[in-house]
C-alpha cells in the first residue's frame, strides 16, 4: 500500500495561500523537487491543479520560459513528467500527463493507494481537508514560513476532528524557514 503525503508552505500564522510565504529560493526548490520524487503520482483539485500547470508545464517549444532559473529546472521537470489525478466534479477533460477523478473522493483514493509503489503526493488546501477528515493522509509535511501573513486561506481549516501527530522529521532551511513531517498517531487514552 502507498503512502499518502499532503506537503505544503504554511506561514506562521497558519496562511497557506502560494504567494503568503517566502518566495522560493534554491534550497527551498531542492526541498520540493525532493518531495515530488517520493511520489508515483500527484494527487490535485482542480485550482491546485489548474495553477500548477500554468506554472510548471513544459511550452510546446520544449524550452523552459526565460524567467525559470536554473535551480527551478530540476522541479519543473520533476512535475511536469509525474503522473498527476486531478480531482474536480466540474473539469470534462485534463491532460498534462493527468487523469481525472470522479465520484466518492474517498473510494477513488483508497484504490490509488492500493496500487503498488513509493506514494502518493497531495498538494492544495480544499482536497487535502476532505482526505484528512476521511482518515486517508498518512504523512503531512509542512515547510513552515517565518511570515505572519495575517490573511488568507489557512491550514485545514474545519477539519471536524483533531488528528494528532507525531514529528518524524525536521529540516531547517537558511531562509529561517523549517520542513516538518508528521505522521498520524493514536490520541492518548
Amino acid at each position: 500500500m502507498r503512502p499518502l503525503r499532503y506537503s505544503i508552505n504554511v506561514t506562521l500564522d497558519g496562511c497557506c495561500h502560494h504567494e503568503a510565504g517566502l518566495p522560493p529560493d534554491e534550497e527551498s526548490m531542492r526541498y520540493w523537487t525532493d518531495e515530488m520524487g517520493r511520489a508515483d503520482a500527484l494527487l490535485f483539485g482542480r485550482v491546485t491543479y489548474e495553477m500548477m500547470q500554468s506554472a510548471w508545464r513544459r511550452p510546446g517549444s520544449g524550452r523552459w520560459p526565460d524567467w525559470m532559473v536554473e535551480w527551478q529546472i530540476p522541479f519543473a521537470e520533476a512535475i511536469d513528467k509525474a503522473k498527476k489525478y486531478v480531482v474536480s466534479s466540474t473539469l470534462t477533460s485534463v491532460d498534462w500527463n493527468a487523469e481525472l477523478v470522479r465520484g466518492d473522493v474517498g473510494l477513488a483514493v483508497e484504490r490509488l493507494k492500493q496500487e503498488p509503489g513509493e506514494g502518493l503526493f497531495v498538494g492544495g488546501v480544499t482536497l487535502p481537508l476532505a482526505l484528512a477528515d476521511l482518515g486517508l493522509i498518512d504523512e503531512y509535511a509542512f515547510v513552515v514560513q517565518p511570515v505572519l501573513a495575517g490573511h488568507g486561506p489557512t491550514l485545514l481549516a474545519g477539519l471536524r476532528e483533531r488528528i494528532h501527530l507525531e514529528l518524524v522529521d525536521r529540516q531547517e532551511f537558511r531562509s529561517g524557514a523549517t520542513a516538518m513531517r508528521y505522521r498520524p498517531t493514536q490520541a492518548a487514552a
